[in-house]
């Protein structure tokens, strides 16, 4: 579908990388296959030569590159130093465009971001907050969460945060666990046209979490929240007249918290680190995206997803970076399309259920805005379809570079994704990423290619998380990643690597709910939904595919009418979760299947959902009640 223009390719990051290696190291590559090889069978001089050769600032000295190849526990660049925040402050060039739903723009040049993130440093200092303390934020995505952020950096202090589209109890349940000292909270924000004020959610997480003990209050709508609380504005006052000496911390103490989706439990706080996200995002972002000083980017996201982490990033490689706070269609379908002419992006980043929305709206952002500066499209979150990639070329731009990728928050980056140097195929991920020992593997655990099958890591990577908080021994770790196949990492994705070297991902190979981009586990939905009087049991299902949807069957009490049972069912889930978690379709059914030990048949109702048939999606053997697959089998033939 596209090819990369010799201008792109000889000026690209990735080839002047390649020369360096060749000059520095005496290792030629013919292809880019060729370097992906050496980047995984010989780590330690690969991720070596990328700290040189991107002139990292750190200190100290380190004896090795890695202890030992092993997953979970490798240590890496031990003996050495570094400062996430002072890395993306050593870049003069890029600036800050934050704009919110209304129009609100904010420009920031580096100097000045560095000044507010210096001044939330000195405010945390002024309140005894410490190096390895952890601060938690209920924000949107703007400058002042930016900037916060950047001053829990600059002082070793542990970020975490959580949208605020999340409910109280989501934000709560995640924030418990990793015992913050301070919150950062947004009073309210603007979405789809509509003014949602935040100032209760600020109180209930406030007096859900014990550790709590400074309240910091982002004013977007200017109400006055009724508990103790010091305005942002007034925090950056205050830690202005304070020396912040900037904390240059080991290579893999923490740099901030996000959480795995909660499909068995409670959402696990994965432990990122300076070095491994320093390193793993200029990587990804200068070498595979191609993302230079010169350069404009923007993603899509809200401060619960992963991407926002990698957005800010972009600033490590002194490209400018667009912040959104708003709905990607409102007032109309064009507001992201008038966002990169307005602001001149020139990587723009959405999700693949965003396109797929855009070509049902029957939208052609090519016919009616000025997209000229746009040179990438950057799409993630679920599997972009072959139609997906189709409309980007037909009716947004012939000449753009479609840069399909997958990861996830587990290592907050992509392991497949984007190359300079590669052609476009329809429907397929250009190559898997440099350090990324990328397999298929099949049921029996063989590694193939030309075939569907468990997306694994069977190399470490730096970015893999440092531990989870409060993981003991890595109990958890292991049972989340390395169940199936010990020491080696098992994703949860279904993915075919084919024989030129691109991938093909099919999707979650668990039960994980995706929405929007964001993921979330079945538990936090039963959680809230079987908490009504009126519910039995629950079970919930993301059918995945091209148009996935959300289906929530469910046992019911009898005690309302069944239209009133969905309505409160899908109230409670939008106040408690989130409004994008508000299933498609509720169903009531009589049972919910389980097996023999208790558990939902969440994957084997998903496969029937897809088509499968009953014999084949279920060994009938294993269920306890097999009678309850009757509703289910009804109701699928009556959906057709």
């Amino acid at each position: 579908m596209w090819s990369p223009p010799p201008e792109l390719v000889d000026h690209s990051e990735m080839r002047r990388f390649m020369e360096w290696v060749r000059s520095s190291r005496g290792i030629t590559f013919e292809d880019y296959h060729r370097l992906w090889l050496w980047s995984v069978n010989d780590l330690e001089t690969f991720w070596e030569a990328l700290l040189e050769y991107f002139g990292l600032i750190t200190e100290g000295r380190f004896s090795r590159v890695i202890d030992k190849r092993v997953m979970p526990g490798a240590k890496w660049f031990e003996g050495l130093s570094v400062n996430y925040a002072e890395n993306v402050f050593s870049k003069s060039s890029g600036r800050v465009i934050s704009v919110d739903e209304g129009g609100r723009r904010t420009e920031l040049g580096t100097g000045e971001l560095r000044s507010a993130a210096l001044r939330f440093a000195g405010y945390l200092k002024t309140l005894g907050v410490k190096k390895g303390d952890t601060v938690a934020a209920y924000a949107t995505n703007s400058w002042e969460t930016l900037a916060a952020f950047l001053g829990c950096a600059l002082s070793g202090v542990v970020w975490t945060s959580a949208s605020p589209d999340f409910g109280v109890a989501s934000a709560v349940e995640r924030f418990r666990q990793v015992q913050p000292k301070v919150f950062v909270g947004v009073d309210g924000y603007q979405y789809a046209g509509k003014y949602l004020d935040k100032t209760q959610a600020l109180k209930g997480i406030r007096s859900s979490v014990a550790s709590i003990r400074n309240v910091v209050v982002i004013r977007k709508l200017g109400t006055h929240p009724e508990l103790e609380h010091t305005p942002f504005e007034e925090a950056l006052d205050k830690g202005q007249s304070v020396s912040v000496n900037i904390e240059r911390v080991p290579f893999a103490h923490p740099l901030w918290i996000l959480y795995t989706s909660g499909t068995t439990g409670p959402p696990k706080p994965i432990v990122h680190s300076h070095g491994g996200i320093l390193l793993e995002h200029t990587k990804a972002l200068s070498l595979h995206h191609d993302i230079k000083q010169q350069s404009t980017f923007f993603w899509y996201t809200s401060t619960g997803w992963m991407m926002w982490n990698l957005l800010v990033s972009g600033l490590l490689t002194g490209s400018s970076i667009v912040l959104y706070d708003g709905s990607a269609f409102y007032p109309d379908e064009h507001r992201l399309w008038k966002l990169a002419e307005d602001t001149g992006i020139t990587h723009f980043g959405v999700s693949a259920p965003f396109i797929h929305q855009s070509m049902k709206l029957g939208v052609h952002p090519g016919d009616t805005h000025d997209l000229g500066r746009i040179l990438s499209i950057g799409s993630t979150g679920s599997p972009l379809s072959k139609e997906g990639f189709r409309w980007i070329y037909e009716r947004v731009k012939e000449d753009v570079w479609l840069a399909s990728v997958s990861g996830g928050t587990d290592v907050c980056t992509a392991f497949v994704g984007a190359c300079p140097l590669l052609p476009v195929y329809e429907g397929e991920i250009q190559c898997r990423l440099l350090g990324a020992r990328v397999e298929s593997y099949d049921d029996a655990g063989n590694s193939v290619t030309e075939q569907v099958g468990e997306l694994v890591i069977t190399e470490p990577m730096p970015s893999m998380p440092v531990y989870l908080w409060g993981d003991v021994n890595f109990k958890k770790y292991r049972e989340a990643y390395f169940d199936l196949y010990p020491g080696v990492w098992r994703h949860g994705d279904w993915i075919m690597i084919t024989e030129r070297g691109t991938c093909i991902i099919y999707g979650r190979s668990d039960s994980t709910i995706k929405r929007h981009g964001v993921r979330l586990g079945t538990s936090e939905i039963y959680r809230v939904v079987e908490g009504l009087d009126e519910v039995v049991e629950a079970l919930a299902v993301d059918t995945g595919g091209e148009d996935p949807k959300l289906i929530l069957f469910v046992v019911s009490r009898g005690i309302v009418p069944d239209d009133i049972l969905r309505q409160r069912i899908e109230s409670k889930i939008r106040d408690d979760l989130s409004p994008r978690f508000v299933p498609d379709l509720i169903v009531l059914v009589s049972e919910i299947p389980k097996t023999l030990n208790g558990k939902k048949l969440e994957v084997p109702v998903k496969r029937m959902l897809q088509g499968v048939p009953l014999e084949k999606a279920v060994n009938i053997g294993s269920v306890a009640n097999p009678q309850s697959l009757k509703d289910f089998e009804d109701f699928i033939s009556r959906m057709g």
